[in-house]
């Protein structure tokens, strides 16, 4: 891989990693959290997925996401935490961290072993310096040991609609949103981007004649975010040929 422009953490569990420890903004991919959340009420019964939650005037936020075009107020969770996954809605994030809380988010974080990986603040557009810096932080480690912890989660994954990163160079049917079980014929994706100003990341699990998880994070000085990504699908073209090879055998 050519010097890139910035920096880069990748970890696939059992088959390679780059500066997996170090901390990292994550911008859209710490609605994982978020998600993680969610799940784990609506398994547990004290989060209903049919309760609707009205959006307040506050929820309303700009950048990736639908909602701020739509005419309609009344959601239920499970319709925002779909639109939370699918199209990384920002106003749906804002909305469901106001009826879930911070609080309950890294407490649900903790409880998975998470040391490093945190939502920081709601989504703001802009961000401001008296806000914290970032809405998220992490890891690649703790993201992609998580990626494929909670089977709701890996489908709301797959209806992620952004397969530019590293899902740009796996060969997949990205319309393919049904959980598939390992071993699939051919490949399939579940994923979460985000993109900042000088932030490119993409977490997620391919399932292929095995399964392999992943998270590449990157950073970079604005304007440079297309070579990050470039470099980030060199990586998503490793994890095809791994998630393809024969049992038997591992990828040279």
């Amino acid at each position: 891989m050519q010097a890139l422009p910035g920096d880069l953490a990748f970890s696939i569990p059992g088959w390679g990693e780059h500066r997996a420890d170090e901390v990292f903004p994550l911008a859209s991919v710490g609605k994982l959290l978020l998600l993680m959340t969610l799940a784990h009420g609506f398994a547990q019964g004290d989060l209903d997925p049919e309760e609707p939650l009205i959006l307040q005037d506050e929820d309303y936020c700009a950048g990736s996401g639908l909602l701020l075009k739509l005419s309609p107020r009344r959601w239920t969770l499970s319709d925002l935490a779909r639109l939370t996954a699918a199209v990384s809605d920002n106003t749906a994030t804002n909305a469901l961290l106001r009826r879930v809380g911070l609080d309950r988010v890294a407490t649900h974080a903790t409880r998975l072993g998470l040391k490093h990986t945190h939502i920081l603040d709601r989504i703001r557009e802009p961000r401001r310096p008296e806000h914290p810096p970032a809405f998220a932080v992490g890891t690649a480690r703790e993201l992609a040991d998580l990626a494929a912890q909670d089977t709701q989660v890996l489908e709301w994954m797959a209806s992620c609609t952004d397969r530019g990163m590293v899902a740009a160079a796996i060969p997949h049917e990205p319309e393919d949103s049904s959980v598939r079980e390992v071993p699939v014929n051919g490949l399939w994706v579940a994923n979460k981007t985000g993109t900042d100003v000088g932030v490119r990341c993409d977490v997620g699990v391919v399932r292929g004649t095995r399964q392999v998880c992943y998270a590449v994070l990157t950073r970079c000085a604005p304007g440079r975010e297309f070579e990050m990504v470039r470099a980030m699908r060199v990586i998503g073209a490793h994890i095809a040929t791994i998630s393809s090879a024969t049992r038997e055998g591992s990828p040279r």
